[in-house]
């Protein structure tokens, strides 16, 4: 099984006929997702690449295709109102890659997706990938393969390249989220564990975390009271230094509790085992596995 998309998934594109749009429908085609409809204000009625219908509205797109999923590549001034507009029209998972939303802004858009029970992933995320099944982002496929270890990460980097490790190990995944590296983000890395947690076919986590915020603190309360499977995590920013963001919008220390090494310790405390470095990372899992 995988979490969130799966080969039944029905994609839209928001943002379809856009440079980024364009370029990442084609990969996500490529790679077997079933997508199916492309959304862009006053362009509907076209055919993109002579193939996939545009609409002007994310209501008709899904009324008239059957799609229950989106992937969002619009400018941060519109972001928003496309999250909005496919939340109204019910779709899930909505992953939106768009980066620079303001916080405000976000705060709005979560309080809405939560209260009708759908699922956002992003903004400023790389999205999901179910290996072998449908990709709904801009995940280079060749770094993953099917198997039974979930990835959930708050950088995109550093997802394609511990699961290109873990490949070239022979660890398949079985679902990988990216959750973004804002302040607030759709789906928390808690909500994302609980998803792995009631998949019966993944067998164990991979949790890349980074400086900033409290979500790996909150992971770690989850990991010691309600996972039962193992989870191995790679906490990437040890030698940042406080004040100063480093990437992500995220990614600032700004307290003890956003040190690396702080998260480290808690999420070791609560029975994770803690790669030093994501090289280590394959040689944990294994060790995890065999176990189970």
């Amino acid at each position: 099984m995988s979490i969130l998309a799966d080969e039944n998934t029905r994609v839209l594109v928001q943002g379809i006929t856009g440079a980024e749009g364009s370029f990442h429908t084609q990969g996500c085609l490529e790679y077997g997702t079933k997508v199916v409809a492309g959304v862009t204000p006053g362009r509907g009625g076209e055919q993109w690449e002579g193939k996939i219908p545009v609409f002007n509205t994310v209501e008709q797109a899904a009324k008239e295709t059957g799609a229950n999923a989106s992937i969002i590549f619009v400018p941060a001034s519109s972001a928003t109102d496309a999250i909005l507009e496919a939340a109204e029209a019910g779709l899930s998972p909505i992953v939106c890659i768009t980066e620079g939303i303001p916080v405000l802004d976000m705060l709005r858009v979560r309080y809405y997706v939560k209260q009708k029970r759908l699922h956002l992933i992003g903004p400023n995320c790389p999205g999901i990938i179910s290996p072998g099944k449908c990709k709904l982002g801009i995940m280079a496929p060749q770094a993953f393969m099917p198997g039974s270890v979930g990835i959930c990460s708050r950088s995109g980097t550093l997802t394609y390249e511990i699961a290109a490790m873990l490949t070239q190990a022979g660890i398949g995944q079985s679902t990988c989220v990216g959750i973004g590296g804002d302040p607030i983000v759709g789906t928390t890395m808690v909500e994302v564990l609980e998803l792995f947690e009631g998949d019966p076919e993944t067998k164990a986590v991979v949790l890349i975390g980074e400086i900033g915020g409290t979500f790996e603190q909150e992971a770690a309360e989850f990991i010691r009271k309600r996972m039962t499977k193992p989870v191995v995590a790679f906490i990437a920013g040890s030698t940042a230094p406080p004040g100063r963001r480093m990437g992500h919008a995220g990614a600032i220390i700004t307290g003890s509790s956003a040190k690396a090494d702080e998260k480290k310790k808690t999420l070791a405390a609560a029975g994770a085992l803690i790669a030093g470095i994501p090289p280590e990372v394959p040689h944990k899992v294994k060790q995890v596995l065999e176990q189970t």
